[in-house]
Order: structure tokens, then C-alpha cells, then sequence
């Protein structure tokens, strides 16, 4: 049994403001007034939460055109609304409203916050409903934090896949939080597995059952004479028609990061070939979310974290995801 942690008194928090969009500098450690949950919502102290390539797209509204506008609408459109990114975190409930039912304070929980931000704080209100889910003693909570982006997108990407045993299966964007923790699933699925990522990340990947690496920097997969049944696309950066072209008869290409122009050609091979293109967004389900704490709980999948940093260097934590060196997960301890 855990104590129920004992309710803070002050009405101010820590947080990491995000003052305007643009580069990591706009990003400022200040205090700001504690929230205090409304009837539905539950008080949540943060453990730990993330750094992911998606918040600093977010942070600087690094978006193709009809995204950003939609961003600049739901965020705020000159500057943002939302005073404090992150959308994922475990912690503690410390307190919950009149109407909540299913928490109480001392649970230990993980949740997704997604475009409502706000993880990057000592403490958050969502409500009880939205994606905060009872986190076991058997996973850490710098392991639960990542579930909710790393965890549910590879869950949903393999599932898309459909991965049958002696497949080959090619993952683009294998060192991140979805890549690592897809690599697992797919290895579990019986795949014989490829990853394309830098060199630096190869050793890492093949260390949690990639069978073939591959430098991004110096080959290009669709050159190199192989062909695959499935081809799981986390970045979105590669030639569309020339990995159509090394997909086997019946393959299936998965694009986690689908853009526009992309899917509408991805449609129309779908419908003119025998090769399936599948635009892939993770729905946020209890059963996903339930799945992902079974696997981590019995140890058939790890969390890969690279590095964790304090609250107060998560400008410090944009510009190392920047710079493309994240291996698996980057997490704030809070």
C-alpha cells in the first residue's frame, strides 16, 4: 500500500511556460498558479513526463499548411493559449472533484494529455475520464510516461500491419519512442525485422532484436536490392514510389506519419494494386491502453530511455530531440 501523498498547500507551481512560438529559448521556467480540479477532473503531482519530436513541432508550429492554420486555431493563432506544453506524464493523484468516482488520492496513474499540453509542471487537472489510467507498482513512471506516444502508435502501427511469423518487416524511424517499442512487438509477431536510422542509434536497435540495420546517412533502403512485406513508416520521410516498388506482392505499407498528398496516393495504389497503403493514427482506447501495461508489466517489451533531465532543462531536452539524437525515449523527471 502506498500512503496518500499529503496536499500541498501552496498555490503555486513550477512550470516551463511556453511564452511564444519559435525556437527552445521561448520555452522559460516561471511559477504560475497551482490548478485546482474542477468536479469531473482529478489533481495530478507529476513524476515524469516527455520530450518527443511532436512537442517541438508543436513548440515551434513546424506544421505542413493546413495543419498549422488548424494548430494556430485550436492553440492560439498569433500566440499560444496553452501556456505549457507536454502531452504525456505519470504521477500521483493528489486530489479529486466531487464527481469523481473510479480515482482517489494516492493512485498512481499515467495519462495523455494530448493538444490540451500542460505535462511540463510539478502539476496538472484533466479530467477522469480523458486518458488517465491506473498505473501498476510494476512499471515505473518514467516507463508509464512514454506509453501514451511511444507505446499506443507502435501498438496501432503493428496491429495495422498485421505481421504474419517469417515476415520481413522494415521499420523508417526505428530509434524513436514508437520505433523501439515496435521493434519489440514486431520481433514478437515472428518478423524478421530491418530498422533505418542513423548509425549511432544501429547498435541500439539491433540490441532489442532488430535482425538488420541500416544507415539512413549513407544507403537508401529501396536501393539496396531487398524487398519487404510490410514497411512501417514512423517519419514520413522516404520516396513513395520507390517503396511501393520494394514491397512484395500483397505487402502493406503503414504510414505513421501520413501527410495529405501522400494518403490520396496511397489510396489509389491501394485501390489499383495488390499492395495496401494505410494511413495509421493511434486511437486512444482502454484496450490499447491496457495492452501496453500487460506487455511492459511482464517484461516482454522494455522502455528504451536515452537520457532523463530535471524540469528546468526541458529547453535544454527540445534541442537534443532536435538535433536528432534521441535514442527511444527522452523523459523529464519532475
Amino acid at each position: 500500500m502506498h500512503p496518500s501523498p499529503v496536499k500541498s498547500q501552496s498555490k503555486t507551481m513550477k512550470a516551463i511556460v511556453w511564452t511564444a512560438y519559435g525556437p527552445p529559448e521561448v520555452l522559460k521556467l516561471q511559477e504560475i498558479p497551482k490548478p485546482i480540479p474542477k468536479a469531473n477532473e482529478v489533481l495530478i503531482k507529476i513524476h515524469a513526463t516527455t520530450v518527443t519530436l511532436g512537442d517541438c513541432e508543436s513548440r515551434k508550429l513546424d506544421f505542413p499548411f493546413p495543419l498549422k492554420l488548424l494548430m494556430r486555431f485550436a492553440v492560439g493563432f498569433f500566440k499560444p493559449r496553452k501556456k505549457t506544453l507536454g502531452q504525456e506524464l505519470s504521477g500521483v493523484i493528489e486530489e479529486v472533484g466531487e464527481k469523481v468516482e473510479n480515482f482517489k488520492p494516492g493512485d498512481q496513474v499515467f495519462a495523455s494529455t494530448q493538444f490540451h499540453f500542460g505535462a511540463y509542471a510539478e502539476y496538472v487537472c484533466l479530467p477522469a475520464n480523458h486518458h488517465v489510467v491506473h498505473k501498476p507498482d510494476s512499471i515505473s513512471f518514467e516507463s508509464a510516461a512514454t506509453i501514451p506516444t511511444g507505446g499506443l502508435n507502435a501498438l496501432h502501427f503493428i496491429k495495422d500491419a498485421n505481421i504474419q511469423p517469417g515476415e520481413k518487416v522494415l521499420i523508417n524511424g526505428a530509434g524513436g519512442n514508437i520505433g523501439t517499442y515496435a521493434v519489440q512487438m514486431a520481433k514478437q509477431k515472428g518478423a524478421y525485422v530491418y530498422v533505418v536510422d542513423s548509425q549511432a542509434k544501429l547498435p541500439m536497435l539491433l540490441s532489442i532484436g532488430a535482425d538488420e540495420g541500416i544507415d539512413y546517412q549513407t544507403r537508401d533502403f529501396t536501393q539496396l536490392g531487398h524487398t519487404y512485406d510490410v514497411v512501417i513508416d514512423v517519419v514520413g520521410k522516404f520516396s513513395f514510389s520507390n517503396t511501393i516498388q520494394v514491397l512484395n506482392e500483397g505487402g502493406r505499407l503503414v504510414l505513421g506519419n501520413p501527410r495529405v498528398g501522400t494518403a490520396l496516393r496511397g489510396l489509389w495504389t491501394s485501390k489499383t494494386t495488390d499492395k495496401r497503403v494505410i494511413p495509421s493514427l493511434a486511437p486512444y482506447t482502454p484496450e490499447y491502453y491496457q495492452k501496453m501495461v500487460d506487455l511492459l508489466a511482464s517484461g516482454e517489451i522494455t522502455t528504451v530511455i536515452d537520457k532523463v533531465f530535471p524540469l528546468e532543462e526541458v529547453p535544454e531536452a527540445h534541442r537534443y530531440v532536435e538535433k536528432g539524437l534521441k535514442q527511444g525515449c527522452l523523459v523529464i523527471k519532475v
